[in-house]
């Protein structure tokens, strides 16, 4: 299924800068980023519950927000994009 996981990090002091570089590098592990704090990911429901409590003990629930949207595995009707294509097709083949 298609999860898009967004994800606001308090980076006013030291410790949310390193917990903002946490995060988006669990991310980069499990999908694809399409903006900034926006990341696309194909995954199966034990990927999903795994990266979940990855994510939220890497948090401090007080001053960070992560958010789960699950689009199934019927995304590419719910998906548009307009403008700048930053992404790739993150069911394609990878290449090296």
């Amino acid at each position: 299924m298609l999860v898009l996981i967004t994800y606001d990090v308090n980076t006013e002091t030291d410790s949310g800068k390193r917990r903002l570089r946490k995060v988006a590098k669990q991310c980069v592990n499990y999908g694809t980023r399409v903006q900034n704090s926006v990341f696309e990911c194909i995954l199966d429901n034990a990927q999903c519950l795994q990266l979940k409590a990855v994510l939220s003990d890497m948090i401090d629930e007080k001053v960070d927000s992560i958010r789960f949207y699950y689009l199934g595995n019927n995304h590419k009707t719910k998906v548009e994009h307009i403008g700048v294509d930053r992404g790739k097709d993150i069911e394609a083949p990878i290449f090296f």
